[in-house]
């Protein structure tokens, strides 16, 4: 499973990568992108229904009607599916790396671990490594993977930024705004998690967050739920920064917005 998923995130850089490229493929590249990004996003379902993580499911349901709207604008090189596809693109060669090159991925989380532990050990919070990538207290191990350093959100925001033409300096201040700030806050997720877990500040409610392991419902709570929330928060937080940094992408956004909106008004019948 985890190589077949593997193959589909390759087969959707590669579509993303074709569409960067000029020439009359462009629409059908980042097609087959969106397609691939939406089987992956199924195909990890079941690792998420296992944590008991009801976020990525939503989000795999929204994804069906959002890629069939994406697809049927492509299909007319709509200029605001084109920009968000420039988008994805952007934010794929940012992330491709990370899960391509063992070697860059493995530094990645290496960073993590080590910052991570500092922190801990300045709140006199002391774990111990059971692995290279695996945090421990009081029996409770933390493994930290691609998925917690960050990089996916940093990758999506940027290619966000990139949606829509800025000038030098509106770059470099976008980059400023979205990487320190989602890796540094990244870092704090973390810390808050492991602290949860292993002292399991919220052992509540087993028959919602429980799985059958030892103490999973902290976990859950402060992985799953709080932390996503917050991080959800601070994404919009982020985004509304940059919207106020480069005008034209919240021109952008209130763009892509009626269109989905439109359409799908239009599909439950209700265009006025």
């Amino acid at each position: 499973m985890i190589e077949y998923l593997d193959y589909l995130v390759l087969v959707s850089s590669i579509g993303f990568l074709a569409f960067l490229m000029p020439g009359l493929h462009r629409k059908y590249a980042a097609i087959l992108g969106w397609a691939a990004i939406i089987f992956f996003i199924f195909g990890t379902l079941p690792e998420y229904f296992a944590e008991n993580n009801f976020l990525y499911p939503t989000l795999a349901a929204l994804s069906v009607p959002f890629f069939i709207i994406t697809a049927k604008y492509l299909l007319l090189e709509d200029e605001r599916v084109m920009n968000i596809s420039r988008a994805a693109a952007v934010a794929f060669l940012i992330y491709a790396p990370f899960q391509y090159i063992p070697f860059l991925g493995d530094w990645l989380i290496a960073q993590v671990v080590n910052q991570v532990s500092w922190i801990l050990d300045l709140l006199n919070y002391h774990v111990t490594l059971d692995s290279w990538n695996i945090l421990m207290k009081n029996t409770f191990r933390v493994e930290i993977i691609l998925a917690c350093t960050g990089i996916q959100s940093i990758a999506i925001m940027l290619g966000v930024a990139s949606a829509v033409p800025s000038d030098l300096r509106q770059k470099i201040l976008a980059f400023l705004l979205i990487a320190p700030t989602i890796y540094f806050l990244n870092l704090l997720r973390n810390v808050f998690v492991i602290l949860a877990y292993t002292s399991q500040w919220f052992p509540y409610y087993p028959e919602i967050a429980g799985n059958s392991e030892s103490g999973y419902e902290s976990f859950f709570w402060a992985h799953n739920v709080i932390a996503e929330l917050l991080a959800l928060v601070a994404l919009v937080v982020i985004a509304y920064s940059l919207f106020m940094l480069i005008p034209r992408l919240g021109l952008f956004a209130d763009d892509l917005y009626q269109l989905y909106f439109s359409e799908i008004r239009s599909a439950f019948g209700k265009d006025e």
